[in-house]
């Protein structure tokens, strides 16, 4: 019973992916070597300022460290990392780049 649990829930996650993308969060604020720290799965739906900001809330700590968070994928060389901020950046599934502003993205 327990396998059927597992393959029942393996389906649900792969369904819930279909609607997905994954970016790119890039840390380079703050004189860091530009790095990437995370792969986050936005909805490919949304317009890509918006996919950026979905990735920024998704890489910034609010309850818990933000590398245990659903839908985020943390590479980064450290066993925890900074939240993303003004200055790093966010590459897209096509190869587009976004700086993150003060206020909102600029493409880069």
């Amino acid at each position: 019973m327990d396998n059927k649990i597992g393959y029942q829930q393996a389906l649900m996650k792969n369904f819930e992916d279909i609607g997905k993308e994954e970016v790119a969060v890039i840390h380079s604020a703050f004189g860091d070597k530009p790095h990437v720290v995370a792969f986050v799965k936005v909805d490919k739906s949304l317009p890509d300022e918006d996919k950026c900001e979905q990735a920024f809330k998704m890489t910034n700590t609010i309850e818990q460290g933000w590398w245990h968070n659903e839908g985020v994928q943390y590479v980064g060389p450290n066993k925890t990392c900074r939240s993303t901020s003004s200055g790093d950046q966010v590459v897209l599934k096509d190869g587009t780049k976004y700086n993150c502003s003060m206020i909102g993205w600029e493409k880069v």
